[in-house]
């Protein structure tokens, strides 16, 4: 029987799909923020300075870089199902590399094949969910698999309190994240194992090209575009690098224990989680797009100062147990709103923009340059507080890397100050600001 003969998949064969994938991509994520949390174990066992731990980030972002500007070679030659598989595989070979060490050369090498098998995996998920899933229920499935994934996030935080016997050494938190990782590979086998079984007998549409960087295209898109990824690139270069030091900078500058670090920092990728979909039926429906990326730049603008320099406020008891001064509750909280808010805007407007057949290309730039900015803040940040000698013992250290932070925090809302302002008046320069339906 021809394909295009074949019925549709069922919906059980749908969701089984998207569960696979989306129990894959849980472990992609949670090997990846696995090591915030032994991030002060690293530096206390080992005597890694700051800036070698803003080295483990970078070297991911690096490796990203490479894979991006490999286009979709990696797709193209595996396939997407079997590739889900071979880069599942890279991710715990990187992640069992990370947890061996000791030494930093081992564990700098462990992040860098992460990144080369981590973002390609990622490609390969979002491809596989376009052939199983169409019209509406596209968005949906987009949105579970991106809360499911946001859940391993938030997962590896937690494991400061579920796993906390496990954190007397920085090797067996990172052991656990390599088993989670285990867990990934075992859930890509079985789609890759679903889709041989119901290939036969339903028809999965077209294998979706993955997006490719070219680079010929770059004089060709609009000024606005280049405004929203200036906007994409610190934004994301604030809220990865931030997360990534967050519980080591809420136990020293703070002295939170580990367990009520986890648990703040956990905030953020929850928010994201329930917060997302939210705002983004919001704005389908009302448009204002420009003025909702102003809003969240204008909020998070001060958030780093008040973390810094207001009082702690009362202590607040979280889920578990956990007690947090109630200022770092109020400012992750609110971050965790600009963590849902802008992404939900920022990145369904390049399809805006964009005619159709470039939005590969400007997602794959867009991508591109997001990363520059993630692989070079987490250096800057190390060495600020190298420079500055942030420690427990001085958590004033901590004050120049929370000024850098806000320093990106006034860009960000310089971009989409502009951005609101270019589409106001008679002859806007787009049409970010209107509804769909218009």
């Amino acid at each position: 029987m021809i394909p295009s003969a074949l019925p549709p998949p069922s919906p059980l064969q749908r969701w089984t799909a998207l569960l696979f994938v989306s129990l894959a991509m849980f472990g992609n994520y949670y090997v990846y923020d696995a090591l915030g949390p032994v991030v002060d174990l690293m530096r206390s066992q080992l005597g890694f300075s700051h800036s070698q731990i803003g080295w483990l980030y970078t070297a991911y972002s690096v490796a990203a870089l490479l894979v991006l500007l490999a286009g979709g070679w990696f797709i193209d030659r595996f396939g997407t199902r079997l590739a889900l598989v071979v880069f599942a595989v890279v991710c715990v070979v990187a992640a069992a590399m990370t947890a061996m060490g000791p030494d930093f050369e081992t564990i700098v090498a462990g992040r860098f094949l992460l990144g080369l098998g981590a973002e390609p995996m990622i490609v390969a998920a979002v491809t596989v969910l376009a052939r199983w899933f169409k019209g509406a229920e596209l968005s949906f499935a987009f949105g579970l698999n991106l809360s499911i994934s946001r859940l391993g996030s938030a997962s590896a935080d937690w494991s400061t309190g579920f796993a906390a016997p496990l954190y007397s050494n920085w090797q067996d938190p990172l052991w656990l994240a390599t088993a989670i990782g285990g867990v990934a590979v075992a859930a890509a086998m079985l789609y890759w194992m679903h889709e041989r079984r119901v290939e036969g007998r339903a028809h999965l549409g077209e294998r979706a090209p993955p997006d490719e960087l070219k680079l010929s295209q770059i004089f060709r898109f609009p000024r606005t575009y280049w405004t929203i990824v200036a906007l994409c690139v610190v934004f994301y270069a604030t809220v990865f690098p931030f997360r990534g030091f967050a519980i080591n900078y809420f136990q020293q500058a703070h002295g939170l224990d580990r367990e009520s670090a986890g648990a703040l920092s956990s905030l953020l990728p929850m928010a994201a989680i329930v917060a997302t979909p939210i705002f983004g039926l919001i704005v389908d429906r009302v448009g204002k797009r420009s003025l909702f990326m102003a809003a969240g730049s204008l909020l998070m603008l001060p958030l780093f100062l008040a973390v810094t320099y207001l009082p702690p406020g009362p202590l607040v008891g979280l889920p578990g147990g956990a007690e947090v001064p109630l200022t770092l509750l109020v400012c992750i909280g609110l971050f965790g709103m600009v963590f849902s808010l802008i992404p939900a805007v920022l990145w369904p407007s390049v399809a805006q923009l964009v005619d159709e057949e470039r939005l590969g290309s400007a997602y794959a730039m867009m991508t591109f340059c997001q990363q520059l900015g993630m692989a070079a803040v987490p250096l800057v940040i190390g060495a600020l507080n190298d420079w500055a000698g942030a420690s427990p013992e001085n958590p004033a250290g901590y004050t120049p890397g929370m000024w850098f932070y806000t320093a990106l925090g006034a860009c960000g809302l310089l971009f989409s100050w502009h951005l609101w302002w270019s589409g106001r008046g008679p002859a806007p320069q787009h049409r970010l600001d209107l509804p769909p339906s218009r």
